[in-house]
């Protein structure tokens, strides 16, 4: 990572982003030879990625091809406007964000307890509150579809918070954002705050 100050070190702070995003982009490789990006409802559960899916389809045939993926999940923060620096042009522009990175194996996962388990905390993630049971293994929609499991081979995790930017910097734009008020500013006050 080439600003390592935006780096994200505590595996802490990456489950969070984790239980905290809802889409995730999985990419695998197409049969044409290009990476083919899927947006996915995803969990982070026993330290795994899980989603569900039809039982064909694209995906599914590139996962047979080669398990290797790479998944994908940020929290947009804050977007700058011009406001913050009149004078800096369009380059001035930016948006923060949380990201992970995970490179791992993918596969269907195929024992029927870990599915319906699996599809429960999907269920409970997206709902916000706790499911037990929701799905059993007398659930039609069980044998209907399909869970990825994707093991975690390494994970990498970033913050952009202008981090490289002198304090004074940093505190000027807080201080912008919590004036603003827009989407996202609030969050993104408390991050650089912390």
């Amino acid at each position: 990572m080439r600003r390592k100050q935006c780096e994200i070190n505590d595996f802490n702070q990456i489950e969070r982003i984790l239980d905290v995003a809802t889409i995730g982009r999985m990419a695998t490789l197409g049969v044409d030879g290009y990476p083919y990006i899927t947006p996915v409802n995803f969990v982070y559960f026993k330290r795994n990625i899980y989603f569900h899916s039809a039982p064909a389809g694209e995906k599914l045939e590139n996962l047979t091809r080669s398990p290797n993926v790479c998944f994908e999940v940020d929290i947009p923060l804050a977007c700058l406007d011009s406001g913050f620096d009149p004078d800096g042009g369009a380059c001035r522009l930016h948006q923060f964000y949380h990201c992970v990175i995970i490179r791992g194996y993918a596969s269907l996962v195929q024992d029927d307890y870990l599915k319906a388990e699996c599809l429960n905390a999907l269920v409970g993630k997206h709902e916000r509150r706790a499911y037990d049971g929701y799905v059993t293994l007398k659930t039609p929609g069980l044998a209907a579809c399909v869970v990825v499991e994707i093991q975690p081979v390494t994970v990498t995790g970033k913050t952009d918070l202008w981090q490289y930017k002198p304090l004074d910097v940093r505190m000027r734009l807080a201080q912008y954002l919590s004036d603003r008020g827009a989407p996202g500013d609030l969050e993104t006050v408390a991050s650089i705050r912390s």
